[in-house]
């Protein structure tokens, strides 16, 4: 088994669970890491007790490395411009979410992947927990019968304390809104177990945070092409804290729910066939990433060593951006929105809120 050489761009909030699920993958060897503040990667190599080689400048580590997978973790406005530098080095190419922050950046990354032959993968690690899988397995194989109708919901609490952390948060051209951030994990499973979007109508505003550009609450109806339609809630605004986050489908022949902090716990799965025992996909997490960071992690490692594609690829990745694209879109020229987008940047939206 070849021998995988890592690095990791950016040691912020995130940057700890992709170092623990690195770590727990065997055939990867974590070789540097990168951050704006050196001191940042220094204490998490500390932490894990490693030795990687720490940089400042990304175009510098990976012009030295000669590295296999590169995992950016920086804020989501840099997503393109870094993923497209680690493709053109060779990388194949981790992404935290959203992708990028518009269309074009986003089909640049499947381009450059796919003529390098390189895998570019997406974290919506969710895709990975047990009760998510075992709703997947559930609509592939027809056990809810025709669906209906899906319905995710995610109702958070993010107070001003949170965006002050980095001045980056809650900005149009480097981060967009609740959508984009918090929810944008949900809005992939959405299409993940609701397919191709054709349509989508929607309100946005923010409501209770002045202190940000973007949308603190998103209401939208999905069209889906296979004629079942989605619902989608998304705030920050939820008093005092995080609620939950739940994803629904009700189906011809079944209703799940999806529910726990992390969309991590099966609580209705019914059928024709009867009750599943619910117990066995439940996931207790220590916080609202989950667990799923590893099982990504061994998915794209696994990608690297034969060549198939992730469980979550580039173009997963584009069209959960396309979905929360297409919200801003609707919601700013109050009409219904057809997808797939030419183009989009939630850039665009700068000043919608202002007042």
């Amino acid at each position: 088994m070849k021998r995988i050489r890592y690095g990791l761009v950016g040691c912020g909030r995130i940057a700890a669970n992709h170092l623990k699920a690195a770590c727990a993958c065997e055939g990867i060897e974590v070789a540097a890491l990168c951050d704006l503040a050196p001191s940042k990667g220094e204490d998490l190599a500390e932490k894990f007790s490693l030795h990687p080689v720490v940089y400042r400048d990304y175009e510098k580590m990976l012009e030295q490395e000669h590295l296999d997978l590169v995992a950016v973790a920086t804020d989501s406005g840099s997503h393109g411009t870094i993923a497209a530098a680690c493709l053109w080095a060779g990388c194949s190419t981790l992404v935290e979410k959203p992708i990028a922050l518009s269309i074009a950046e986003a089909e640049n990354l499947l381009s450059l992947a796919s003529k390098k032959g390189l895998v570019l993968a997406v974290c919506h690690q969710n895709r990975f927990n047990r009760a998510v899988q075992r709703v997947k397995q559930a609509v592939d194989r027809g056990e809810l019968g025709r669906i209906f109708h899906l319905s995710a919901s995610v109702l958070w609490n993010r107070g001003e304390s949170y965006y002050r952390q980095a001045d980056w948060r809650g900005r149009w051209e480097s981060d967009g809104g609740v959508l984009m951030n918090q929810c944008i994990h949900n809005i992939d499973l959405l299409r993940y177990l609701g397919g191709e979007a054709a349509e989508v109508f929607a309100y946005t505003d923010r409501l209770n945070h002045p202190y940000i550009e973007g949308e603190d609450l998103g209401l939208a109806v999905v069209r889906f092409a296979n004629g079942s339609y989605g619902l989608l809630e998304g705030t920050s605004n939820i008093f005092p804290e995080n609620l939950e986050e739940t994803l629904s489908i009700y189906g011809e022949k079944g209703t799940v729910r999806i529910g726990g902090k992390s969309v991590n716990r099966l609580e209705i799965f019914r059928t024709k066939s009867g009750e599943e025992d619910l117990s066995a996909f439940e996931e207790v997490p220590g916080n609202i990433y989950g667990f799923g960071h590893t099982a990504l992690y061994r998915d794209v490692a696994e990608c690297i060593q034969t060549g198939r594609q992730p469980l979550c690829n580039g173009e997963d990745g584009l069209q959960a951006l396309e979905l929360v694209l297409a919200v801003y879109q609707s919601a700013a020229e109050h009409r219904p929105v057809s997808l797939p987008l030419k183009e989009g940047w939630s850039g665009a939206y700068k000043g919608r809120f202002d007042r």
